[in-house]
C-alpha cells in the first residue's frame, strides 16, 4: 500500500502527522516530450495563520518552482510563504559524510566468520548532487559515471590508511534531519482554520508516452487492419496508484535540461481486443488530449501499454518511387541565385526504387481521428497465413483528412538507372541544355507503377523542351513522371531541360 506522509507544524509545536492513502482522484497528464503534470489530493488540517507542513511523496524529478497548492473549491486562501526542497535522502554515502572525522564500527566477513573492526572516516568520498540542472537531475537516481578514484572514501584502520571501505559500516545513529525520500517543506498561510482537501499540482520530468501503430495486410490486396498502442514510461522514482491518466499530444515549448533515464525494468499490457475503446480523444487548444477510460496503476520504472484504437478495412496504397538524386541533394542549399555548371554534377545517383505506403486519415477510410506521432509497422500474411514484417518508419502528428506517406524500404525486384545523355553550356549566353535517360527495370511478375522524381538543381530558371512521357510539376524545382513498367520489362524515359540565368 502506498503511504503519503504529511506532517503539520506551527512555529511552536507539532500539531499532527497524517498518513495519506492513495486517492482515486489523483491524476496525471503525460506529455510526449518526457514530462508530466501531476495532480493529487492532500488532506490538511490547518490553523488560521502560518502552518509548517512537510510532504514527502513527490517524484524524484519534480520542478520545485512549478508547485501549485490550492483549495479546488475556491473557499480557502492558501499562500506558500516559503518552500524548501530537500533532495538528499539518507544513503550510505551521505551517512559516511556526516560521520567524517569520527571512528565507527565496520562489519567484516571472512568466509563463515564475521568480526567487528573500527575505522576512522578520513574522507567519505561523498559528492553532493550536481548543482547544474539541479531541478531535473538527481545524482542518487540517475546512472552514475565510472567511479573517480579521487572520490573513493579513505578509512584509517589500526593507524594505516586504505582506499575503500573495510567492510559494511555500522552507524551509531541516524541524524535528526534525515529524510528517506525527496521532501517539500512549506510555510503555509491559511485564512481559515479546519480540515481541507487541498489540490497539489507540479511538473515532473522522467515520464513519457509514445504511440505505435501495427498495420496488418492480408496475403493480397491493399485493405489493412490498423491497431494503435500507447506506451507509457514512468522513470520518476514514484508509483502512482489507481490514477486517472491523460495523454497530451502536441508540440509544446518546454525549457529543459538534458536527462539520462533508466531502461524500463518491467512491462505490463492493458490490451482490450474486442472490448470497448481504452482511450477517448478531444481537442485541447492547439493539441489533442487522450484519456485512458479507466483508473490504472503506474509503477516506478514500469512501461505500460494500452490499446487505443482498432480499425478494419483501411485502404493503404503501395507507391514505388524512383528519386535518384534524393541522396545527392540531401541537405544541399538550392538557392534561387545558385548555379551549378559542372558537367558531372549529380552523376552519383542511386539505383534503388523506394517502397512507400500511403494512408488517408479520413472518415471515408474508416479513420478520421488525430493520430499522435509514433512508429508505424507494417505486416503482411504469407501463403501459410503467418504475419511477416515488411517495414516501419515514424510518422509525425497527423491531423484528420491528412495523408500519411512513409518510406518502408527498397523494392527488391525494381531497379533504376539515370544517365546524362548530353550537356551543353554557353557561359557568355547564360544558358545551358541537358538531356537525361532514365531506365526502369521490372523483374516482378506484375506491372509496377513507378513515380520518377527529378530535381532541377543547376538553376531555378528552367523549362522542359522535350520529353518522351508526360510529367507533373510538383514545385519550383521538381517534376514527376508516372511510369507503368510491365512484368519482366524495361521502360525508358528521356527528357531535355533548358536552363538560363
Amino acid at each position: 500500500m502506498l503511504i503519503r506522509n504529511v506532517a503539520l507544524f506551527t512555529s511552536a509545536a507539532v500539531l499532527s502527522t497524517l498518513p495519506l492513502a492513495a486517492h482515486a482522484d489523483d491524476s496525471l497528464t503525460i506529455y510526449n516530450q518526457d514530462f508530466a503534470v501531476v495532480r493529487e489530493t492532500v488532506p490538511l488540517n490547518l490553523t488560521a495563520g502560518v502552518n509548517h507542513v512537510t510532504f514527502n511523496d513527490i517524484t524524484y524529478h519534480v520542478e520545485p518552482d512549478s508547485v501549485i497548492l490550492r483549495d479546488p473549491a475556491g473557499k480557502r486562501t492558501l499562500n506558500i510563504l516559503e518552500q524548501n526542497y530537500r533532495a538528499d535522502p539518507v544513503s550510505q554515502d551521505l551517512m559516511l559524510s556526516q560521520f567524517e572525522g569520527q571512528t565507527i564500527d565496520f562489519q567484516v566477513t571472512h568466509g563463515d566468520k564475521t568480526e567487528i573492526i573500527q575505522g576512522k572516516i578520513v574522507r567519505s568520498g561523498y559528492i553532493t548532487p550536481n548543482s547544474d540542472n539541479s531541478r531535473n537531475y538527481r545524482r542518487y537516481y540517475e546512472p552514475q559515471p565510472p567511479e573517480d578514484p579521487s572520490h573513493k572514501p579513505i578509512i584509517e584502520v589500526d593507524g594505516k590508511m586504505q582506499f575503500g571501505l573495510p567492510g559494511t559500516p555500522l552507524f551509531p545513529s541516524l541524524p535528526n534531519d534525515s529524510i528517506f525520500k525527496p521532501t517539500l517543506d512549506w510555510n503555509i498561510q491559511s485564512d481559515q482554520a479546519g480540515p481541507l482537501d487541498a489540490e497539489l499540482g507540479y511538473i515532473t520530468d522522467g515520464m513519457n508516452w509514445t504511440a505505435a501503430y501495427n498495420v496488418i495486410a492480408p496475403l493480397t490486396g491493399e485493405y489493412v487492419d490498423l491497431v494503435g498502442w500507447v506506451t507509457i514510461d514512468n522513470e520518476t522514482g514514484r508509483t502512482f496508484s489507481n490514477a486517472t491518466i491523460k495523454l497530451m499530444a502536441g508540440d509544446f515549448n518546454k525549457l529543459r535540461s538534458q536527462l539520462t533515464s533508466y531502461a524500463a525494468t518491467s512491462i505490463s499490457n492493458d490490451a482490450g481486443y474486442g472490448g470497448q475503446p481504452q482511450t477517448s480523444e478531444k481537442s485541447f487548444e492547439n493539441a489533442h488530449l487522450y484519456t485512458i477510460n479507466h483508473p490504472t496503476t503506474l509503477r516506478d520504472r514500469e512501461t505500460k501499454q494500452v490499446e487505443f484504437m482498432t480499425v478494419s478495412h483501411v485502404h493503404s496504397r503501395l507507391v514505388y518511387v524512383y528519386d535518384p538524386m534524393s541522396m545527392v541533394l540531401d541537405g544541399d542549399d538550392l538557392r534561387d541565385d545558385q548555379v551549378h555548371l559542372e558537367p558531372g554534377f549529380g552523376e552519383a545517383t542511386s539505383p534503388k526504387v523506394l517502397t512507400m505506403r500511403e494512408i488517408v486519415n479520413s472518415e471515408a477510410n474508416h479513420l478520421g481521428i488525430p493520430l499522435p506521432k509514433g512508429r508505424m509497422r507494417f505486416y503482411r500474411q504469407d501463403t501459410d497465413g503467418q504475419l511477416q514484417f515488411t517495414g516501419e518508419n515514424d510518422i509525425d502528428h497527423t491531423a484528420k483528412d491528412e495523408t500519411i506517406r512513409i518510406y518502408t524500404g527498397n523494392a527488391f525486384d525494381l531497379t533504376g538507372e539515370r544517365k546524362e545523355a548530353d550537356y551543353n553550356v554557353d557561359i557568355h549566353g547564360h544558358k545551358a541544355q541537358e538531356s537525361f535517360a532514365i531506365t526502369l527495370r521490372n523483374h516482378k511478375k506484375t506491372t509496377a507503377t513507378v513515380q520518377v522524381v527529378e530535381h532541377f538543381y543547376r538553376t531555378a530558371n528552367w523549362k522542359i523542351t522535350k520529353s518522351t512521357a508526360p510529367y507533373t510539376k510538383k514545385d519550383a524545382r521538381t517534376i514527376e513522371f508516372t511510369v507503368d513498367v510491365p512484368p519482366g520489362a524495361t521502360k525508358e524515359v528521356d527528357y531535355t531541360a533548358h536552363y538560363a540565368w
